[in-house]
């Protein structure tokens, strides 16, 4: 039955039963009949169809939250097998939201150096799409926000609290302060996270609530578009303190403080709900502990 249940969650996660086909290395007519012997397993129709895939039906959805569970428990199963034989070893999928991606570095590098057979990829996604990731078993782990928008059934290790800091060229306005208020902020040109990005709904808010909105006049889902039109000293833009530390900033660019509020929000690792987890995915969680405890020990 399991293949049958990863049929039914590539054809839930794609909408489309030739892409899912695609996905699991199936032609589509065996994609439809391992489906169709499912519901005949179970007794119930699991996908409206027509001629092409229209939902699931409200069982549908349910097997749904069934097929996660027992297929995430396969895997873990296989991959606990497999490292008790040859130690960890594989690829490791992780999204972060745009602003952690600078600190990813200080969780792929030490673990690396342990588990040399373990490669990575990392994606920058926003922190909606870092969950729905999670549930599709499309990425290992995420890096995203904890503290301001709902998670859902996650398991997380805070790393960091984001502090937001004024980035704007030499010469322009408040470039010399110490500090800057968000209402001060808000007449400035801005380029900033597109609305898609908690970042920037974060920003937002905090403008809100200083009786302001943002003069937005640039947006981009790339840090590195922002970075390049800060240089040109024709924007500013809104960033976290740890952000801006990592990079790293030499003249003429200035990292201002914003205050009124002194706003921050804490950002960590998320891995699906999950016991017991993967070897791989309580290794990584074991070392985001470590970094931050060592985060905490640097303040």
């Amino acid at each position: 039955m399991i293949d049958k249940l990863e049929f039914f969650l590539a054809l839930a996660k794609e909408q489309h039963f030739g892409r899912a086909a695609e996905e699991c290395g199936v032609t589509q007519p065996t994609l439809s009949a391992g489906i169709k012997q499912l519901e005949d397993q179970l007794g119930v129709m699991l996908v409206l169809r027509g001629s092409r895939f229209q939902g699931l039906t409200p069982e549908g959805s349910r097997v749904l939250e069934w097929a996660r569970r027992i297929v995430g428990d396969s895997r873990t199963m296989r991959e606990e097998m497999r490292a008790a034989r040859h130690g960890l070893a594989g690829h490791v999928r992780i999204a972060a939201i745009p602003t952690a991606l600078a600190m990813t570095p200080r969780l792929t590098t030490p673990f690396h150096e342990k588990h040399p057979a373990v490669t990575f990829s990392i994606i920058s996604r926003t922190s909606i799409e870092v969950l729905t990731l999670l549930d599709n078993f499309e990425i290992d782990i995420g890096i995203t926000y904890l503290d301001n928008e709902p998670l859902g059934r996650v398991a997380s290790v805070p790393l960091y609290s984001e502090r937001y800091q004024l980035i704007t060229a030499a010469g322009t306005p408040y470039s010399e302060r110490k500090s800057v208020t968000w209402a001060e902020v808000s007449t400035l040109p801005l380029c900033l996270l597109t609305p898609d990005m908690q970042n920037r709904r974060i920003i937002n808010r905090h403008l809100e609530e200083a009786g302001v909105a943002a003069h937005t006049t640039l947006e981009s889902n790339s840090m590195i578009v922002l970075f390049s039109h800060i240089r040109t000293g024709k924007w500013a833009s809104i960033m976290p303190l740890n952000l801006t530390e990592t990079f790293g900033f030499a003249e003429p660019i200035r990292a201002i403080p914003i205050v009124e509020p002194d706003a921050s929000h804490l950002v960590g690792m998320v891995a699906a709900h999950r016991e017991p987890h993967t070897p791989m995915v309580s290794a990584l969680l074991h070392e985001a502990r470590q970094l931050a405890a060592s985060l905490v020990a640097l303040r």
